[in-house]
């Protein structure tokens, strides 16, 4: 998982509006209901269907911390849907997304100017199109660089030119080695 993918699973986690289930027999519950068969629990975490089993009777109450990782990620990934559904589908049509981001950019610019790469710290609120961009092009199964891609075309277009009003010359902005990456929406 790339560092745009976790922004994105973090901002989603920010929309729950109940926490999911805390104890392990009401996680594994939680799994069972949504995907039918301790078998098919099993296979998500990596485990046996006597496992699964033993966790939802409560007579295996810790398991390895991997197993634990997992069921944490497995449940957080099936919680709350539509709340999640909802916050994307309004940050796609009109709210937009804000990016919070210190990473190094680059960009080529005219001769006689300026293109070194530099670490600048910058928040950008980007218009529900791009949004959009990136949640279609992320459900499309897009890689970091591409979701990357996306997010810089938006400060190019945001933040260094400004909607058109300044720097008409910079094209192909770049952001490279990101410090940290958040998303709000």
């Amino acid at each position: 998982m790339g560092e745009i993918d976790e922004a994105i699973e973090r901002a989603d986690r920010e929309a729950f509006t109940r926490e999911p289930p805390k104890t392990l027999q009401a996680r594994i519950n939680y799994l069972l209901k949504q995907l039918g068969t301790a078998k098919a629990v099993a296979a998500e975490l990596g485990v046996t269907a006597d496992s699964v089993n033993r966790y939802r009777r409560g007579a295996r109450k810790h398991p390895p911390k991997d197993i634990t990782a997992k069921i944490d990620a497995a449940v957080r990934s099936r919680w709350q849907p539509r709340v999640r559904k909802r916050r994307r589908k309004q940050a796609a049509s009109a709210g937009g997304i804000t990016v919070e981001t210190r990473a190094r950019f680059g960009y080529t610019a005219p001769i006689g100017t300026t293109d070194d790469g530099r670490f600048r710290r910058v928040t950008v609120h980007l218009p529900a199109a791009y949004a959009q961009r990136l949640f279609d092009a992320r459900d499309a199964g897009a890689g970091d660089q591409e979701l990357r891609q996306i997010i810089a075309e938006g400060f190019k277009d945001i933040y260094f030119q400004d909607g058109g009003s300044r720097a008409a010359g910079i094209s192909d902005v770049a952001i490279n080695d990101i410090d940290y990456l958040d998303l709000d929406f």
